[in-house]
């Protein structure tokens, strides 16, 4: 029987109006499984903006996606209205370079990105190119992950060459999306110093806290909601004092929080609280942190009388 209604016209919507729709597990910034995860980082190489959809969130579409295509697998690739294939064909075209023409004439074009540069930063750059090679520029690379790379380079075919100022920032086209709107300063710490990228185009991710940090949140009063993912047996040796449990009253807890409020993780030494830290960003809250080290790092570091084990 052939896909009819809403999921029918949801899934035709989505092909027809963007150019490039990828169908797959998970999201473009957290794929959910490794054939995904691969067309992923194809299209990332080959073109700066396309759609994807999480069929993990919608079991309805997963299902009306194979039958509307006639494939049994996930992911699923549609360019222009037309279904290319799965992950074994999208590879197949990308080493035969037949993919690249494709997306390449159906992709939303780059644009120059915008990128500010602080005083300090400029200094630095300034200083740091005078022992480049000759004709090398400022490169600002940010991959598919939204990992920054500063580094000297010559200028390549394609390339933005954005006005800075005083200084000339390459980007290549694919990353010029992810480049957009970025300020480059130059901070000195006591861990040392260094570029200091902030992207306003980056993804939420799980933040690290260490106990002295947490410790220092707490005193100073700012807003915290400290949960505590390990199981009841564990929280009856040793606890933290502000922490409550991830059980199903934490879990009704969590659910009420606003989206932006901060929100630490911890577990015995810091693994599973980060894996619930992660399904946390996954759900739509934008600041999680976890506790490294867990309750371990807090006996040590912050509050001996808290037990080991």
């Amino acid at each position: 029987m052939s896909l009819t209604g809403p999921v029918r016209a949801r899934i035709e919507a989505l092909v027809t109006t963007r150019a490039i729709v990828l169908f797959m597990k998970g999201t473009r910034q957290s794929p959910q499984c490794g054939f995904s995860a691969e067309v992923v980082r194809i299209l990332d190489e080959l073109v700066p903006s396309y759609e994807t959809v999480d069929v993990l969130a919608d079991p309805a579409l997963r299902d009306g996606i194979k039958e509307f295509s006639s494939w049994p697998t996930i992911p699923q690739l549609y360019v222009a209205g037309r279904f290319v294939g799965g992950c074994d064909i999208v590879r197949e075209m990308r080493a035969s370079g037949e993919l690249q023409s494709l997306v390449s004439a159906h992709g939303s074009p780059a644009s120059p990105p915008h990128i500010t540069l602080s005083a300090r930063a400029v200094a630095e750059i300034e200083n740091a190119a005078q022992s480049s090679e000759g004709g090398e520029k400022l490169r600002l690379e940010v991959n598919a992950s939204f990992e920054p790379e500063l580094y000297f380079d010559a200028e390549k075919e394609g390339d933005f060459v954005v006005d800075c100022g005083p200084i000339a920032v390459l980007v290549a086209r694919v990353s010029a999306p992810r480049v957009d709107g970025v300020h480059i300063d130059f901070t000195a710490t006591t861990a040392g110093a260094g570029f200091r990228i902030d992207n306003p185009n980056a993804p939420p991710r799980v933040r690290s806290l260490t106990a002295k940090e947490l410790q220092a949140r707490l005193e100073a009063g700012e807003p915290t909601h400290l949960f505590d993912v390990r199981s009841e047996s564990e929280r009856k040796i040793a606890r933290i004092e502000r922490a409550q449990a991830l059980d199903a009253a934490g879990m009704a807890r969590l659910e009420e929080l606003p989206k932006d409020a901060p929100i630490v993780f911890h577990c015995h030494h810091g693994v599973r609280s980060r894996a619930a830290a992660a399904e946390t960003i996954r759900r739509g809250f934008s600041s999680v942190y976890n506790l490294e080290g867990g309750i371990d790092a807090w006996s040590q570091d912050v509050d001996p009388s808290v037990p080991r084990y």
